[in-house]
């Protein structure tokens, strides 16, 4: 089994944060490939299915950023889930909004929710899967992650968290240069 959790802030007034990008690729992945409504466990909302031949538990922490792990390391030691079977979607100021990377391991960078996960995980050898929502123009790091997404980049963000949806088969075959390529390809056409 594998444990896909999506970083973000519980509550609607945060729905379409920058910072809740991990949340909404969970969202479409679920409905995609038809998981079943969330349930409250693990100091979270957790849904359990397949993707293709995959089975998987998809993971809206409930916890604020700051605090993921204290979602995600119970949600993965339930499941028995290694940590070379997390992974984890969250935001990226380095990155161009709509650009994706995926690494496996190394440092948080910053990132409040990598910083938890860190803190509550055995190991930190789990699949981190970077999506770009842009440096700000400006000093405040906090206001940029946590405002809205502006109407303008609704293209874009359907068009990434399709791509993401329907080619995280290859992840999940440990094929992560495949997936990234796959999404890039799909994505490019808006670039």
């Amino acid at each position: 089994m594998w444990l896909f959790a999506g970083l973000g802030n519980p509550g609607d007034e945060y729905a379409r944060h920058r910072h809740n990008i991990g949340f909404m690729v969970i969202d479409k992945i679920a409905s995609d490939h038809d998981f079943p409504d969330f349930k409250k466990k693990h100091k979270g909302l957790i849904s359990e299915g397949k993707v293709g031949r995959h089975k998987v538990a998809l993971l809206k922490p409930q916890t604020f950023m700051n605090l993921s792990g204290e979602s995600v390391a119970p949600a993965a030691k339930f499941y028995k889930i290694p940590e070379e079977k997390i992974v984890v979607f969250y935001d990226e100021i380095e990155l161009p909004p709509g650009k994706l990377r995926v690494k496996v391991g190394g440092g948080h960078a910053g990132h409040n929710g990598l910083r938890s996960m860190d803190e509550h995980l055995p190991t930190t050898n789990y699949k981190r899967v970077r999506l770009g929502v842009g440096r700000p123009d400006h000093d405040n790091v906090s206001a940029h992650v946590l405002g809205n997404f502006p109407k303008s980049d609704a293209a874009w963000l359907e068009d990434l968290f399709e791509a993401i949806s329907n080619n995280v088969k290859f992840m999940l075959d440990d094929n992560d240069a495949e997936f990234m390529n796959k999404v890039t390809l799909a994505t490019k056409k808006e670039k």
